[in-house]
């Protein structure tokens, strides 16, 4: 089976390279929010021991003041604390027994539960310039001699807006270490499929025949350079390797067509005077159609060689597929009554394609005829002319023949391929290579398909922009 390889584009999204971006963007996140997380966590803590800290060292001022005063001394230094920052994070109250206040910034005793430690956290409502707002107080409570309750604590409303905007920071800075990772690692991948786009585009032209083509370089001198300068090398042997093979057929072919030429009108002569002379010319006839056979067969190895070389499409017009179809079917007909063959005809008309028709119409009709000469007498064959589901121009010819087996419908595309319950009927076994030939030189897409029975050839043409806009018109004009 043959047909035009169609590669698409390398997707951005669906390319190696940008799942590995990807791959290493994921790690980098991961690390960055391992990082920034840990610097959180430190940061955070930090605050709050500091808090504790502060906390701490002025409830050892209060205590020594206490000791060498006792309760006015305490007293004193809280109201004096007080006095200097009166709108201080600093949280002081001093109570007697039934918890009503003696001096401090608090209207009451927090109604808390107190930790084992001692340390106590609550809220406290405030007025401020956006209204009331509710701040949190970390503190811890003393019972002193007489009863008396000491409460000492600060206000950590700052210390936690303070660690919002940390963590707020952080992770905009997670966000924005992400976005450049996924900017780096499109811009890369974009790069690279760009470069391989381009590998794959000049591997679709050398499939295409082009085998002058070549892998374009940066100059750069990277990998990319390097497989390609190596990609160069390998096709210059190549071509070079095609071209010398390419050279030898033809001159063989050339040079074994002449003398077989002359000996095949040497034969003829040697006929006309054996005619004349009386003698049995049965030999003399096998030779001259052996002769023929191989001046065929030079023939159609010299006018592959043709097509496999000829890449250019100056000789390429707009060609009517429905009346080249039937030029063939007109020229084979007699042929396939002579088998009682019932051959039948569904073609749709105007339908117009780019190509050379005489290369067409040859390879038509070797298909046809494969058809009805490995069709059995009284069989069917049927050509038809038709646009797919998928809108492309579809030329199929199914006939009640022995058919081709899977395992072997890519070998009879080679040359001089043939099946063995074929080898007893005439041919050179080049018919469909020629075909495979004109196809790959027309990018028309050949399948050979089972028939149950025989079998069944379909040859997908390209759609052409015309084509494509009488189909849209069809669509419209339906609905």
């Amino acid at each position: 089976m043959l047909g035009t390889v169609c590669v698409r584009p390398t997707s951005l999204l669906r390319s190696s390279t940008f799942r590995l971006a990807l791959i290493y963007m994921a790690l980098f996140s991961v690390s960055n929010f391992i990082l920034l997380g840990f610097i959180y966590w430190s940061t955070a803590s930090y605050m709050a021991r500091q808090t504790d800290a502060t906390i701490e060292a002025e409830i050892t001022g209060l205590a020594e003041r206490y000791k060498t005063s006792g309760l006015p001394g305490l007293t004193n230094l809280i109201r004096e604390r007080l006095a200097r920052k009166p709108a201080g994070s600093a949280i002081y109250l001093l109570t007697d027994a039934r918890y009503n206040p003696i001096v401090g910034n608090l209207l009451h005793w927090p109604t808390v539960r107190q930790s084992v430690d001692g340390w106590v956290n609550f809220r406290l409502e405030y007025q401020g310039w956006r209204g009331h707002e509710l701040h949190r107080v970390r503190a811890r409570r003393f019972l002193l001699h007489g009863r008396f309750h000491l409460l000492v604590g600060r206000d950590i409303h700052e210390l936690e807006r303070n660690q919002r905007l940390i963590a707020e920071t952080l992770t905009w800075g997670l966000v924005i270490t992400f976005v450049l990772a996924l900017i780096g690692g499109t811009l890369t991948s974009r790069s690279m499929v760009r470069r391989i786009d381009a590998i794959n585009q000049t591997s679709r032209d050398i499939m295409s025949g082009d085998l002058s083509r070549r892998i374009p370089t940066n100059q750069t001198g990277d990998e990319f350079d390097v497989l390609s300068d190596n990609l160069n090398r390998m096709l210059d042997q190549i071509e070079s390797l095609m071209e010398s093979v390419r050279r030898v057929s033809d001159n063989i072919a050339h040079d074994l067509r002449t003398p077989l030429a002359r000996l095949r009108n040497h034969l003829e002569r040697l006929r006309s005077r054996a005619i004349a002379e009386g003698y049995d010319t049965a030999a003399v006839e096998q030779a001259i159609h052996e002769a023929d056979g191989l001046l065929a067969t030079f023939s159609a190895l010299l006018r592959i060689a043709r097509v496999e070389a000829d890449h250019r499409r100056e000789r390429f017009t707009s060609i009517d597929l429905a009346a080249l179809v039937r030029d063939v079917v007109e020229l084979y007909e007699p042929l396939a009554e002579e088998k009682s063959q019932q051959l039948t005809l569904k073609l749709t008309g105007g339908i117009q394609v780019g190509g050379d028709r005489d290369l067409l119409f040859q390879a038509v009709a070797n298909i046809l005829d494969n058809a009805i000469k490995y069709t059995p007498s009284n069989g069917r064959i049927q050509i038809s002319l038709k646009h797919s589901s998928e809108g492309l121009l579809q030329l199929i010819i199914t006939d009640s023949g022995a058919g081709i087996p899977p395992e072997a419908r890519e070998k009879v595309l080679q040359r001089f391929f043939r099946l063995e319950s074929s080898r007893r009927t005439p041919g050179n076994g080049l018919g469909l290579s020629l075909v495979a030939a004109v196809v790959k030189l027309h990018n028309i897409t050949l399948r050979l398909e089972d028939n149950r029975p025989g079998l069944r050839v379909v040859m997908d043409f390209p759609a052409t922009a015309q084509h494509r806009a009488d189909l849209k018109r069809d669509e419209t004009h339906d609905r």
